[in-house]
């Protein structure tokens, strides 16, 4: 069942800014990455599910409600970490931790105790005094202390250095085992490979390719042939495959990375 869903979803900004046609589906307990560089359209797409943009044309859902009409009830429901993150900052983290608390009726603090902990967030300082990496905890914090059951992240990692980047992955990687439903914008190729099950790449407003990420490795093999030059070579190369009656020639194949399929097409075919 799709519980995220976009469809022709256009915002056309002129000069060929902003997303077009944009339509893709992600399913009842999947990982979904989203791929592109800056400005190719991750963030508006993500800014129209979030009800902070209105369709032009087209239309996204998430769980059947309408992103736009019913942003409140979404909003309530799920976790979003913004690809900026700007919170108010005359508050400590504690006291934006208990306002949405507040406001999303959390049961209890036992699962925001355990993030902080994990992620090693001190909260009882002024936001306006923490740098970036320390609010990009504070915004891993708030966007899964409530325990939604879908979570939209825009470059969730930024800021933090590889131990927090990792950590990051082990609670993507729980989320994933519980079944939670998660799009994640990423421009960090071994946390995308290492969560996700499918990714859609967006370039200049346009879903260029979307697959899973064993498929799209595999649309990428890359053949080289090796030719001896001599029949005497082949004889000795071949000693360890049970020998040859004449000449050899070698055909290897590899398997692409995420960031080589990535850079072919945005890194031009160099």
């Amino acid at each position: 069942m799709s519980v995220i869903k976009i469809e022709d979803l256009t915002r056309d900004y002129g000069e060929k800014k902003g997303i077009f046609h944009v339509s893709f589906e992600v399913e009842q307990g999947e990982v979904f990455g989203f791929l592109g560089p800056n400005g190719a359209g991750k963030t508006t797409t993500i800014r129209h599910l979030m009800g902070f943009l209105r369709a032009k044309s087209g239309r996204c859902t998430i769980d059947g409600l309408d992103c736009w009409k019913d942003s409140d009830r979404i909003q309530k429901r799920l976790g979003y970490i913004p690809g900026e993150i700007s919170f108010f900052d005359d508050m400590t983290g504690t006291e934006l931790l208990q306002f949405l608390g507040k406001y999303r009726k959390s049961p209890s603090d036992t699962r925001k105790n355990h993030l902080m902990e994990c992620f090693e967030l001190n909260p009882h300082v002024k936001i306006k005094k923490m740098s970036k990496g320390m609010k990009q905890k504070l915004g891993i914090v708030a966007a899964f202390m409530h325990d939604p059951d879908i979570l939209i992240l825009d470059e969730p990692t930024s800021g933090l250095d590889p131990l927090m980047q990792n950590r990051f992955i082990e609670l993507v990687e729980e989320e994933k085992k519980r079944g939670k439903t998660i799009l994640m914008s990423s421009h960090m190729f071994e946390e995308v490979e290492r969560t996700c099950q499918r990714v859609g790449m967006i370039r200049e407003g346009k879903i260029v390719a979307l697959d899973s990420v064993e498929k799209l490795r595999e649309q990428y093999v890359r053949p080289y042939t090796v030719t001896l030059a001599t029949p005497e070579l082949a004889q000795d190369f071949a000693k360890d495959f049970g020998g040859v009656s004449s000449g050899l020639r070698v055909t290897v194949t590899t398997k692409q990375s995420l960031e080589d399929i990535f850079m072919h097409y945005y890194g031009g075919e160099k």
